[in-house]
């Protein structure tokens, strides 16, 4: 008995990436904007899963939308396409099928925070545009307007299931800052 609850309290404790927004970079660059649009991902997705309960994770909006867990599979998917659209190697600690959702919310972040450190050390964002038989057919311009702003579009989508069912977002999370009042 006290080994298990010591495990689940160091669980618990584990510290994931995005409680807070990385600091700034102090530069200007195309890389570093679109790295901090990952943090921002990374930030209101850490906020809108942290703390779900069950009746959070199956709650659906009327009509045939996906409910709230099948929206966390998404973005977990999304995460691992830009994975490989950005070629960041990154190991899944765990098979999709055998996650949790709190695995597969740790794997999330960490694959958000792969995919910015990636993008802050390219040299050039067409580093990133898949070519096929020498030619363009994915331009990264795609990538941002695609799966970027898809995920972001469901991370708000979290957000909303969440208070619809009755657990909102903690209060002192502050988007505009990327914080968190003590």
């Amino acid at each position: 008995m006290t080994i298990l609850f010591f495990t689940i309290s160091i669980k618990s404790q584990e510290k994931l990436p995005y409680y807070q927004i990385p600091k700034m970079a102090e530069k200007y660059t195309a890389q570093n904007t679109v790295a901090r649009m990952i943090d921002g991902l990374g930030f209101r997705y850490y906020w809108a899963t942290e703390g779900l309960r069950g009746e959070d994770l199956a709650y659906q909006p009327k009509g045939d939308g996906r409910d709230c867990q099948k929206t966390v599979d998404h973005l977990y998917d999304l995460s691992n396409m830009l994975l490989r659209l950005t070629k960041t190697d990154f190991k899944q600690e765990i098979e999709k099928e055998k996650m949790t959702f709190a695995d597969m919310r740790k794997q999330t972040l960490l694959n958000l925070e792969a995919i910015s450190n990636r993008i802050k050390v390219s040299r050039n964002l067409s580093e990133f545009t898949v070519k096929k038989e020498g030619k363009i057919s994915v331009p990264f311009f795609n990538v941002i307007n695609g799966p970027i702003a898809d995920a972001i579009w469901h991370a708000g989508q979290i957000a909303g299931f969440r208070r619809s069912s009755g657990n909102p977002i903690n209060s002192k999370v502050n988007h505009f800052t990327g914080t968190v009042r003590d």
